[in-house]
């Protein structure tokens, strides 16, 4: 198959044109490199992969630097943190955009010497794995937001979704739609390569005892975070599991879902939920071997709700914008609204409070948005229009403030 164009490429390539320095981030083998090989075939490439490189750097970094000019990729530069400086002093000195395009696995800690080194001159772009626009060849490129403005020019180009439990099953990483590759070879090579080279600097821990872990917190994806819960499971101490946890989100392997906080909601639960960046992993992880087993098991409510999510932050990322601020989601003590008292998501938007659930099913009905009303509540922020992302065919208005949407429309 061809090169899947990704979604970002016009907006990437405006904002190298502009910036002295450009970042993406992302987790191992969502296509960072090559998205760069692709769309900016002028740049020279190199990478921190290689120790010998790795080394010349460091130690030469003038000579470093001669034997690769600009414009240039380097890529897993987080891997010599001690570059930032010698690039920080050749941007300076210069007028000219687009010198460097940087790119790395472990997000938060190549963020840190970012922050150190590259402040206020580097753009920061977050790349995921292949979305389902993507993946259906769909050029509407606006982050999810449930307005009639929205619903309107999605429908313009909305094509509906074929297979879906194949691709949640499958995962959206890129090199899984390039060629025939197996699945569990795929993901057997990537557990390999991600504890070897981006978790061995960062833990104590044998393998297998990481391993466990990694399966036991894709196990819960879509749950509320309990660390304890996985601490026993696991038999590591709680601390560990805190520290281990934030490693799996600053390489990309999961995300952390705040819940939302105001005053007037003062009996919400305050842990976050965590998800999977990509379903195809989690169900490697757990054992999940076809489809159709993933379809009629116990945990397909939340790996579907895992792949939703997953899907509206890269209608975020793929536009360029950081989505860290907007999403979050509702769980509270107080059943005076409704005995279920959740909100799968929360968008927050212009002022605008948009309530979202996430229904494994193709009969929604009126009541599960009954929790929405506790929005109402919040007084300095207005409740907009809930949606019921499920499986339906056709959008259906269940209220006249309340629309089930299929999941295409994302």
């Amino acid at each position: 198959m061809a090169y899947i164009k990704r979604a970002v490429s016009e907006i990437l390539k405006n904002r190298v044109k502009t910036s002295k320095c450009t970042l993406i981030v992302g987790a191992r083998q969502v296509g960072k490199s090559t998205l760069v090989k692709h769309e900016f075939s002028e740049y020279n490439r190199t990478s921190f992969d290689d120790r010998l490189t790795r080394l010349q750097a460091r130690e030469e970094p003038k000579l470093f630097f001669l034997n690769n000019p600009r414009p240039l990729f380097i890529d897993e530069v987080q891997k010599e943190g001690s570059i930032l400086e010698e690039i920080k002093q050749i941007v300076d000195e210069s007028d000219v955009r687009g010198q460097f395009i940087l790119s790395g696995s472990q997000k938060l800690e190549l963020m840190k010497g970012v922050s150190e080194s590259l402040a206020g001159r580097v753009s920061v772009y977050e790349l995921s794995g292949l979305s389902l626009r993507e993946i259906n060849r769909i050029s509407f490129n606006k982050h999810f937001v449930p307005t009639d403005e929205y619903i309107n020019e999605r429908e313009a180009e909305l094509k509906p979704y074929e297979n879906i439990w194949d691709i949640i099953h499958k995962g959206a990483y890129p090199e899984l739609y390039d060629i025939e590759r197996d699945w569990q070879e795929f993901y057997s090579s990537y557990v390999s390569t991600y504890l070897e080279r981006d978790i061995n600097e960062l833990i104590s821990a044998d393998s297998i005892t990481f391993t466990k872990f990694l399966t036991a917190v894709a196990a819960r994806t879509g749950e509320i975070l309990k660390y304890a819960n996985i601490a026993s499971e696991v038999g590591v101490s709680e601390p560990t599991v805190k520290n281990w946890i934030s490693i799996l989100e600053r390489t990309g392997i999961v995300y952390l879902l705040q819940p939302y906080s105001a005053s007037a909601l003062n009996r919400a639960i305050k842990a976050p939920k965590i998800y999977f960046r990509d379903t195809g992993l989690a169900c490697y992880l757990t054992r999940w071997l076809t489809a159709d087993a993933l379809k009629n098991s116990a945990v397909a409510g939340n790996m579907f709700e895992t792949f939703v999510v997953s899907e509206i932050l890269k209608s975020y990322s793929n536009e360029g914008r950081d989505y860290r601020f907007n999403i979050y989601y509702y769980r509270g003590k107080d059943k005076s609204v409704s005995n279920d008292n959740e909100i799968d998501l929360i968008i927050e938007e212009n002022g605008t409070l948009y309530p979202i659930e996430i229904k494994m099913t193709g009969n929604p009905k009126a009541n599960m948005g009954a929790t929405n009303l506790v929005l109402d509540k919040v007084t300095d922020r207005k409740r907009g229009m809930g949606i019921i992302l499920c499986l339906i065919d056709k959008k259906t208005y269940l209220r006249e403030n309340l629309i089930a949407l299929p999941i295409h429309y994302i």
